[in-house]
């Protein structure tokens, strides 16, 4: 980490780039004498095995030199993810400069190991050190494309990605044949705790502090309550936002949008995409002023929060993948899953209420873009009135992609909120999992990818709510005549309009995904 970035130089880091080139090298080397049959790869990865029974995070573990005896020195390295959303199960030491690390896998539940959020302190200055994260419970993943993870010091707190090139990710032979990522990183300043992680987390306790401070604004179009607890007590906090006083006529229906967030509670980007959809929805911008006078729109930024705040992958705490149980959650086992269901259904059994769409958001591991998946109908005309509003928000978010947006009836996602209420919900209604990369999206005009930030994943949020006056604008519910500047730097071209064509069936992001949670 430079005094000026997060990402080590060149030259500090040689020594340590050229031992994981070497390293690599050497594990693929051995990976071609290994029969390629002898294990399928599978994405749940196994259950089995020393690390895999990790229930714990390191707490200000200090990693001494073999035989090491007495205080400890600068330089050895302490390792700490006893913090909220933090996630690091064990650490083993190789070298002075190499470390192997064990993410511990979902609470209740071990066939989920991706998310990782730990720091590290009490180094020496300019002390190179390469990390390997030794045991992902995923094959795919987009570390093979570019993706790096993100790194931040008290120094200078905002969270930026590592350089790719210091990054490798392979299948190494020392480790069960798991898929390895491994980095280089070289430290700068002594007094300074680094912390690393996954992707950009956002955490339980950050989302009561956005919450409440949109609560001390005292807006009249917003209402924030608890829905619900968790199993751990934690809020289920639920949103209302539209102009109550255009709604107050018994004759008017009332058009209603319900979007949620963090079921998967590793999936941080899905928070930042569902901020930026409440920031503009409450902002004095024309168009929100609009979409408020006539939606009413009901928003569960975190649907998993005992998982987000565990630091879990995908899991409640429980060990519950809670986006399959929408068919019957349980109000013990899933109880925020249980009170989001029985609202549904009960404002879908209000003949004064039109639940117009329900958008569950998501972020993909092996995929770049935004993207969404859609259900299959056997209504022709269904099927293309449901490829409208994806078709308006890849006009909209030059990071959307229709090409990668797909429709399908798997039967293993038959749990899932897109698919239970799908089939729930009547024929005017349309529900949808919005997908974001962990990593990046194609930018009009270029052939390398756009890493994503903080920001531009809230960008696509504000996309994402801003596309809803389109929607209603073209089927007539909206008809304002205020002349409003929806172009912006938010909305430029779409950089994926040549594959402005609907895929039917599973993609293979959506593949990938299924194949997690196969028995």
């Amino acid at each position: 980490m430079e005094n000026t970035s997060a990402s080590p130089s060149p030259s500090s880091c040689c020594v340590a780039v050229a031992t994981l080139v070497e390293r690599r090298l050497l594990c693929n080397g051995m990976e071609r004498k290994m029969e390629e049959n002898t294990v399928r790869e599978v994405e749940t990865g196994s259950e089995a095995g020393g690390e895999d029974a990790l229930v714990g995070n390191v707490n200000k573990l200090t990693v001494n030199p073999p035989g090491f005896s007495g205080n400890p020195r600068k330089g050895h390295l302490v390792f700490d993810a006893c913090f909220e959303s933090g996630n690091l199960g064990r650490v083993d030491y190789i070298s002075e400069f190499e470390f192997d690390l064990f993410i511990r896998p979902d609470t209740c539940n071990p066939r989920f190991r991706v998310w990782f959020n730990f720091t590290v302190e009490n180094v020496r200055e300019t002390q190179r050190v390469i990390f390997n994260v030794v045991n992902f419970s995923k094959t795919k993943s987009l570390y093979r494309d570019g993706m790096s993870p993100v790194v931040k010091s008290t120094s200078r707190p905002k969270w930026q990605r590592l350089p790719a090139k210091n990054v490798y990710y392979y299948r190494c032979p020392d480790h069960r044949r798991n898929y390895v990522m491994s980095f280089a990183f070289c430290f700068d300043r002594e007094d300074d705790v680094y912390q690393f992680a996954y992707c950009y987390p956002y955490t339980y306790s950050r989302l009561q502090h956005y919450l409440a401070g949109l609560e001390r604004r005292n807006l009249p179009y917003l209402q924030r309550e608890q829905l619900g607890l968790s199993v751990q007590q934690r809020r289920l906090d639920l949103l209302t936002i539209t102009n109550t006083a255009k709604h107050l006529s018994p004759e008017r229906e009332k058009k209603l949008v319900f979007l949620t967030a963090r079921v998967h509670p590793g999936e941080s980007p899905a928070s930042f995409i569902c901020q930026g959809v409440i920031d503009f929805l409450v902002s004095p911008h024309p168009v929100a002023q609009i979409l408020r006078d006539h939606v009413i729109f009901k928003i569960v930024p975190m649907l998993n929060p005992d998982g987000v705040y565990l630091g879990n992958y995908r899991c409640s705490l429980m060990g519950f993948d809670l986006n399959r149980h929408w068919q019957d959650p349980s109000p013990w086992a899933h109880p925020t899953l249980h009170a989001v269901k029985q609202l549904i259904v009960q404002m879908n059994q209000d003949p004064r209420v039109s639940l117009e769409f329900y958008i569950d958001v998501h972020a993909h591991s092996t995929m770049l873009n935004g993207f969404m998946y859609g259900n299959v109908f056997e209504d022709e005309e269904r099927v293309q009135r449901q490829a409208v509003f994806p078709r308006l928000l890849c006009q909209n978010a030059p990071d959307f992609s229709f090409s990668n947006t797909s429709f399908n009836r798997d039967m293993v996602k038959a749990g899932t909120g897109r698919r239970f209420l799908g089939g729930l919900l009547d024929d005017t209604s349309y529900c949808y999992t919005l997908e974001v990369s962990f990593y990046s999206y194609m930018a009009a005009g270029s052939t390398a990818p756009v890493p994503y930030t903080e920001e531009t994943y809230t960008k696509l949020g504000r996309n994402v709510a801003r596309t809803f006056l389109d929607y209603y604008k073209l089927n007539n519910h909206i008809k304002d005549d205020r002349p409003i500047n929806i172009q912006s730097s938010e909305v430029a071209g779409d950089s994926n309009r040549k594959g402005n064509g609907v895929a039917s069936g599973a993609g293979d992001g959506e593949a990938e995904k299924s194949q997690d949670v196969r028995p």
